[in-house]
């Protein structure tokens, strides 16, 4: 894809397919490490309600908010979702700083975009007492979110390539909070030492991420990318 970056070789976070049970999450991963599962659902009938000629005709002239991707502080501005696809999705400056970032994620009306999200198919795996919350986004090659932390939850990605960088909670990582992902991958990861990188994966179509509770990451978009996180809250 064009202003597409390329990828890391490895994969250091673990990988199940679809064979992974809900006891076996239970018991290795849900409350201790994230997982890479790949093949646990089929989206490709929200794949397809998802391309750029069907989320325009759908959504094209309603507003959608977009925020700031600093650590933070966030500024929201709200624009149409047709201006925001066709000026505003576009490669990152490597030089922008994170409040200077527009990115769509999260702030999703949910009465408006709801016939799109009954078609998604989330993954299999709900943590006891808490329920699922979507989170849809896309964005382009190059942007991301910095370091931050928050409740357990899965990121799939639609459309595109997505790299994660996880530290688990007690292990802060180094990183200025108005730094984009780009910078710091640019800038701070050449530095660090075998033993202070941090857990990193690319995922694709079909896989999905799930990471515990508070775990650090942060995330870049080696492509423009269509992709959706349910939060477990």
């Amino acid at each position: 894809a064009a202003g597409a970056l390329p990828e890391e070789e490895r994969c250091s976070v673990e990988r199940a397919d679809a064979s992974l049970t809900f006891p076996r999450f239970l018991q290795r991963f849900a409350f201790a490490r994230p997982v890479v599962i790949r093949g646990a659902t089929d989206n490709s009938a929200f794949r397809a309600l998802c391309s750029k000629e069907k989320l325009l005709a759908a959504f094209g002239e309603r507003r959608v908010r977009l925020s700031t991707a600093n650590t933070y502080s966030y500024r929201k501005v709200d624009v149409p979702f047709r201006q925001y696809v066709e000026h505003l999705l576009k490669p990152q400056d490597p030089t922008a700083l994170g409040s200077d970032t527009l990115y769509f994620f999260g702030d999703n009306n949910f009465t408006e975009w709801g016939p799109l999200f009954q078609q998604y198919v989330p993954p299999p795996f709900r943590l006891p007492g808490t329920r699922g919350a979507y989170s849809f986004g896309i964005a382009g090659s190059g942007s991301g979110v910095p370091f931050h932390w928050h409740g357990p939850g899965y990121s799939e990605v639609i459309f595109g390539r997505k790299r994660w960088f996880l530290y688990p909670p007690d292990k802060a990582p180094h990183f200025h909070p108005n730094e984009t992902t780009l910078a710091w991958l640019q800038h701070t990861y050449p530095t660090l030492p075998p033993e202070e990188r941090p857990l990193e994966c690319t995922i694709r179509p079909g896989e999905v991420l799930y990471f515990p509770d508070r775990w650090w990451h942060a995330t870049l978009n080696l492509d423009t990318s269509v992709f959706i996180s349910t939060f477990l809250g």
